[in-house]
């Protein structure tokens, strides 16, 4: 092992020589036999991180990598919190996995080691959307739970998303807590593995039920949608778990004409028909864009495996068929909600809306018009979860959503929820068809009454050790020297969330921003632009948002105005990559 770093051939003997199964050492001595240094070193060389959400990596041997050890560990400390946490309580989980490769096996494995610690699981039979459990932590009292998932990520990935009693992800400080615990597990020999048949109840149908005719209570358009009943629909879940659920919720909001694609029907953790099973590619959609021209559809959407984003396509002025992003699909649902309990008169002034640092500004024009509350969180949904969870009883959440093609309606988890956003997404196509308009001419209304707001995300990927190195050697250029002006505007605005501090570029006057710690940073220009910076959580990216605002006086204008937008984000990328 001359070639491999000390502290990584420590790891690999531990493992060669540990309470490990004999195919992982197996899988070790092949990388060993075969001189591959560089996957050896990236398997080893740290301990995949338990962070705020989990667990998520590539799938294979090795203390950075998704595997019976590492699933282990992490459902040991989770255990061990609960246990602290919960003295002398019955304690309750849920467990559910999506249909990657392997996801039934760790779930399994998450069960026994729950079941071995004296802890009563609530185990899902059948593959389920990530919501679904939120739902069931939340119906069944549960204190916790536990989604086997890697959400869009390539078929390498898989992943270990931590839940708690609200349904929603750890927040602070339960968060750090857990992670502790799961530092504090140490040697796999701390680990209990040995299954309690007892202790693990099997959840089936009747769950799916309940939360299905919970989610067709929420409806609000139902005579809409009995007129517009056979709006021509097609749906696909991109061979995940959207297919146990969608079309049912679907049926029961009372949809007559929804059209399956075949090909993607059955969850396969391969993902055979696409690059990445991730509905914001084009790519991703490309059989069932070909099944609504073929049937003349009038929406077209697309879950990923989990079922916790949607995608969504429709058909533009020219009739041709255009996939919209997550902050106009969100955009669209809030504005559409707004409107329709505006219209029934069930706005009394407690209602809200919640979105996050990186989502269009747009919502937040939309909550303001209506004179209806709002929030704006942290990247990722369990923030919106948090306030939900904190604001419950005390005012009412209509919608909230984030740029990353999660949304959610109504109170029912605390999670981003496909289910939830296919059934109101068709619902809402149906309302502005019934009202002789549709979701593009809805959105070009909306355009019009708010302002044009066009964003774009620009992902870079940078893999393994030197990759990790190298984002954050950009997120500390980025701090120590901001960039001047971008895309021909001067920075005014410097928000950085590490250090909890907003800085006037000008004056040099600074404030404090009142979110919990997080790597980000947020430059706002002299002309309304919003770009933020943040590496991934979740991938071996930096991420790039980018937000520009102009006015859409004339429809016909659309396509101009947008072309002007997109050249103005490549400007501010130029500078920033530059």
């Amino acid at each position: 092992m001359e070639n491999l770093e000390p502290s990584v051939s420590s790891k690999i003997n531990q493992w060669l020589e540990g309470n490990y199964d004999a195919q992982t050492r197996a899988g070790i001595q092949n990388l060993l036999d075969s001189k591959s240094f560089t996957e050896l070193t990236d398997s080893f060389y740290r301990d995949l991180e338990f962070g705020t959400g989990g667990l998520r990596g590539t799938m294979g041997p090795g203390t950075n990598r998704i595997n019976k050890y590492t699933i282990g560990s992490a459902t040991q400390g989770l255990c061990n919190y609960l246990i602290k946490k919960y003295p002398g309580e019955k304690i309750k989980v849920a467990v559910a996995h999506d249909s990657r490769n392997k996801s039934d096996y760790f779930a399994n494995i998450t069960a026994e080691v729950f079941s071995a610690n004296g802890i009563h699981v609530y185990f899902f039979k059948e593959l389920r959307p990530t919501p679904e459990l939120s739902f069931a932590i939340r119906h069944l009292g549960c204190k916790s739970g536990v989604m086997i998932t890697a959400s869009h990520n390539p078929k390498e990935y898989n992943g270990y998303k931590a839940y708690g009693a609200d349904g929603g992800q750890f927040t602070s400080p339960d968060d750090r807590m857990v992670m502790d615990e799961v530092a504090a597990v140490g040697s796999i020999d701390n680990v209990k593995f040995d299954r309690v048949d007892a202790n693990i109840e099997l959840l089936g149908e009747e769950i799916d039920q309940l939360y299905l005719d919970k989610i067709t209570e929420l409806s609000v358009s139902g005579e809409a949608i009995q007129r517009q009943k056979d709006l021509k629909i097609v749906f696909s879940p991109i061979h995940g778990t959207g297919i146990t659920l969608v079309p049912k919720a679907l049926k029961s909001f009372g949809f007559t004409n929804v059209t399956i694609v075949e090909e993607q029907a059955t969850p396969d953790g391969n993902f055979p028909t696409v690059i990445y099973p991730n509905p914001e590619e084009k790519e991703a959609l490309t059989l069932a864009l070909a099944k609504a021209a073929e049937i003349d559809a009038d929406l077209v959407l697309a879950t990923d495996p989990d079922a916790d984003r949607v995608g969504i396509a429709v058909k533009n002025t020219e009739g041709e068929f255009v996939l919209l992003n997550g902050n106009q699909t969100g955009s669209l649902l809030i504005n559409y909600m707004l409107t329709v309990w505006e219209e029934n008169g069930k706005l009394t002034g407690n209602e809200y809306i919640v979105s996050t640092i990186v989502t269009t500004p747009l919502i937040i024009d939309i909550a303001k018009s209506k004179k209806v509350d709002f929030y704006e969180t942290l990247t990722g949904f369990k923030w919106i979860g948090a306030i939900m969870t904190e604001l419950q009883g005390k005012k009412t959440f209509i919608a909230g959503g984030e740029e990353s093609y999660g949304y959610l309606v109504g109170e029912l988890v605390r999670d981003k929820d496909a289910v939830i956003a296919c059934a109101f997404i068709a619902e809402m196509t149906a309302y502005y068809k019934d009202k002789g308009s549709s979701l593009y001419e809805a959105m070009l209304d909306m355009y019009q009454k708010y302002g044009f707001y066009k964003e774009k995300l620009v992902s870079l990927t940078r893999k393994g050790k030197s990759g990790a190195e190298e984002i954050k050697a950009m997120m500390e250029r980025f701090r120590t020297n901001t960039p001047a002006s971008l895309g021909g505007s001067k920075v005014a605005t410097l928000k950085d969330y590490e250090l909890g501090k907003e800085t006037d570029m000008v004056s040099g006057s600074s404030k404090k921003l009142d979110y919990p710690k997080s790597d980000v940073l947020q430059f706002i220009t002299e002309d309304g632009c919003i770009i933020s910076a943040r590496p991934s959580g979740t991938e071996p990216k930096i991420k790039f948002y980018c937000s520009v605002k102009t006015s859409l006086a004339d429809k016909s204008d659309f396509a101009a105005k947008s072309k002007e937008q997109d050249d103005k984000i490549e400007k501010i990328m130029a500078d920033l990559t530059s």
